[in-house]
């Protein structure tokens, strides 16, 4: 390795990030180019991303940020192979690095935030870059862009999780906190759509019987171990309670209470909490998808669609993103 200086490989590490060892053979091999060495080591990158295309690469690091005035605000997802890789100081200061190119780019998805230059290169070719450098399959997975009047961003569980909410603050003060919470709430809770006004009809028929046959399963086994049976629901979401579906429940509950030798005076006292009851058991679908039918993480006794009316009636939320490693 002679005539390769000490400087010409702090220059190429300080250029590449690669290591001293790697650095170099490049300059070795590019007889003490630096362009040739930074080639060689690009190709190198490109053979290790090829032989670990192959790899699960569940673990990783999200960045989710916005602008100065939080109008807009993106999420990034670059997955790795392990969990020390993705703790690394270094590592996640590359992302941070591609993070904020997107903030300051706003490209539309996640093949033209690949095509942003970003020291020298492309993103694309800085994460083949960090694959050759690393020994790991580095790859940027997901790419978010959300715009609105107010942004909220939140990060989870070890930067595992970044979340984005679009909202309106009705103009009332500590909205920035408490939709902060609200965003704390998505990473807990993974709702992937705002109301349940926005399923299919066909995923909620699918969905119906999904979950009837999830819970006689169930009840196989509770009954096994002598355990009380849950309720078989006819229905998941608040799009299928019609008027008519309600009417019917009701009078359902009247014969209960006429059965059970309850007083006809006092129906009309027990009748809402049983609705509320049946609303709950035939609303599961939603619960589990929806934000602001879900029950509010920081206040359960709430959805969260009541927790933003309590706080101010002329907030919402718009729109929202969640994304999460692996």
């Amino acid at each position: 390795m002679s005539g390769i200086s000490a400087q010409d490989v702090k220059k190429l590490r300080d250029l590449t990030g690669a290591g001293m060892m790697d650095c170099k053979k490049a300059l070795t091999e590019s007889g003490g180019d630096l362009d040739g060495a930074i080639d060689y080591l690009r190709k190198k990158g490109q053979k290790v991303a090829a032989k670990r295309a192959d790899r699960e690469a569940n673990e990783g690091v999200v960045v989710a940020i916005t602008n100065d005035d939080n109008s807009k605000g993106i999420i990034v997802s670059v997955s790795c192979e392990t969990d020390f890789v993705a703790k690394n100081d270094d590592f996640q200061a590359f992302v941070k690095n591609i993070a904020n190119v997107a903030l300051e780019n706003l490209p539309a998805d996640l093949e033209a935030l690949l095509a942003l230059p970003l020291d020298g290169a492309t993103i694309g070719d800085k994460l083949i870059d960090q694959t050759g450098k690393i020994g790991e399959k580095i790859e940027a997975t997901k790419y978010e862009l959300l715009e609105g009047e107010n942004i909220a961003s939140y990060i989870h569980a070890g930067s595992k999780i970044g979340v984005l909410v679009s909202y309106k603050d009705g103009g009332k003060e500590g909205a920035d906190q408490f939709f902060k919470g609200m965003a704390m709430h998505i990473a807990a809770m993974s709702p992937s759509i705002l109301h349940y006004n926005q399923f299919e009809a066909d995923y909620i028929a699918k969905e119906t019987e999904a979950f009837q046959n999830q819970i006689k399963i169930e009840n196989e086994e509770r009954e096994r171990l002598g355990k009380h049976l849950l309720n078989v629901p006819k229905y998941v979401s608040q799009t299928q309670l019609t008027e008519d579906v309600m009417n019917a429940a009701a009078d359902v509950i009247r014969e209960e209470l006429k059965a059970e030798g309850k007083p006809e005076q006092i129906w009309d006292k027990i009748l809402p909490g049983k609705l509320e009851r049946f609303v709950a058991d035939n609303t599961l679908l939603d619960k589990e998808h929806c934000l602001l039918n879900q029950n509010y993480a920081l206040d359960d006794s709430k959805s969260v669609e009541t927790a933003i009316a309590d706080f101010n009636a002329d907030a919402s939320i718009v729109a929202f993103k969640r994304v999460a490693v692996g």
